[in-house]
């Protein structure tokens, strides 16, 4: 917990960041006041300041300074914002190995000079996709998978990039990295858990994937996750596409309404339903389940989930409430949705790459190109209003670190 002399400063320091503020608004009243119009004559004598200016001007400046200084200030326990651009870390603890700046394992390498900037790129489509859902559903969950590193520049956290998401997904954390079931090397192991803590610094919720199936690993994937702070699903098949048998019951049940993230105990990742052989039969089954927090795809096949099969799946077996969250991959494309047209093949545009060789179907694309940016949000027709309309509380974004591909 922060000392009081921490949080004075804290105070202090939001004060000061704002005094160019208060000077730009107090230049604004004044050019303001030079247009009021003095009521009585007697104010009109310019030898004496007209009483009805300075409790105008009282007024104005008692208000701009208490916005100033409550809007957004609230000290946080290890961070407070530095610059309209980064986040600092100067009220971590010292001692920590958790700063990416200080711990050489974790420092961020400069990004690439080059003619586009991918990493920006890929955080400006985050920012884009997170404004445009949550403006129209208010609470609404977004979090991208991998690529974590992506928030942090040579001197702090990307603002604006944080404040865009909720959590981070993070795969082949303890397990997977290398095989399924095979241990991910410590040195891994690591670098995502110091990058994740990051993270949870900064408020957000960190869910880890690990791919692991014999009993003692599954086991250690919970506990080891829950040591951390992470809530975790261990995943028997790196397809997705199956309801593990372990452990029974979910690690850390519970009967809890589960409204927002942060409430979330446990989760359950399921975005392939080919194991399943009807939509009656997938929603029984996850309804069947009592997860925190389901991530699921939009379609069910070829067809959209409705919004009556989403409210189906927000109740746990116990009949608490949970979160839905939709899977959308955003840094490819994928030739079994619904954007893809079979002229392509032949005559692709511009934004489409190469497929990936390690995922039959899955296409590299320029993802900051509008018209990529334009299937994926942004309007009536896109993917994320199709995810609005559903119902979903979130979405879950793949391919994030689809930047490495253009970096290499």
């Amino acid at each position: 917990m922060l000392s009081i002399i921490n949080i004075i400063q804290a105070y202090l320091s939001k004060i000061r960041r704002h005094c160019n503020a208060i000077s730009l608004a107090l230049n604004e009243v004044i050019a303001y006041n030079d247009c009021f119009e003095v009521p009585c004559a007697q104010d009109r004598d310019m030898n004496k300041e007209p009483e009805t200016r300075k409790r105008f001007i009282a007024a104005m400046l008692g208000f701009i300074f208490i916005v100033m200084l409550f809007s957004g200030c609230t000290p946080n326990q290890y961070i407070e914002y530095s610059n309209p651009e980064f986040l600092s870390y100067s009220t971590a603890d010292p001692a920590s190995s958790t700063n990416p700046i200080a711990d050489p394992v974790t420092a961020p390498k400069p990004e690439p000079t080059t003619d586009i900037n991918y990493r920006h790129e890929m955080r400006q489509f985050v920012q884009g996709i997170s404004a445009y859902m949550k403006d129209r559903k208010p609470g609404f969950v977004v979090i991208p998978q991998n690529g974590e590193h992506i928030a942090f520049g040579e001197t702090g956290v990307f603002r604006e990039y944080m404040d865009a998401v909720d959590g981070i997904g993070r795969e082949d954390f303890l397990y997977g990295y290398e095989d399924e079931n095979a241990a991910t090397p410590e040195e891994d192991r690591e670098f995502m858990r110091a990058s994740m803590n990051i993270y949870r610094e900064c408020g957000k919720s960190v869910l880890v994937i690990d791919y692991c199936s014999s009993p003692e690993k599954v086991r250690d994937s919970y506990d080891t996750n829950q040591e951390y702070g992470f809530i975790s699903f261990a995943a028997d098949r790196r397809e997705l596409n199956n309801i593990p048998d372990m452990p029974q019951p979910v690690f850390n049940e519970n009967a809890d309404d589960i409204r927002q993230i942060s409430d979330a105990k446990n989760f359950l990742y399921i975005i392939n339903p080919e194991s399943f052989s009807s939509k009656s039969d997938f929603l029984d089954a996850i309804g069947g389940t009592n997860y925190d927090l389901v991530i699921v795809d939009l379609f069910f096949e070829d067809t959209p989930l409705s919004a009556s099969d989403i409210a189906r799946i927000k109740v746990k077996e116990n009949g608490a409430e949970r979160l839905v969250v939709c899977y959308m991959s955003i840094g490819e494309a994928e030739d079994y949705r619904y954007y893809w047209q079979d002229d392509w093949a032949e005559s692709s545009p511009a934004w489409l790459g190469g497929e990936n060789p390690d995922w039959e179907g899955n296409y590299n694309v320029k993802y900051w190109d509008p018209k990529w940016q334009g299937i994926i949000y942004g309007n009536d027709r896109s993917y994320a209003k199709m995810i609005l309309d559903a119902g979903f509380d979130g979405v879950y974004l793949d391919l994030i670190d689809a930047f490495e591909y253009y970096e290499q």
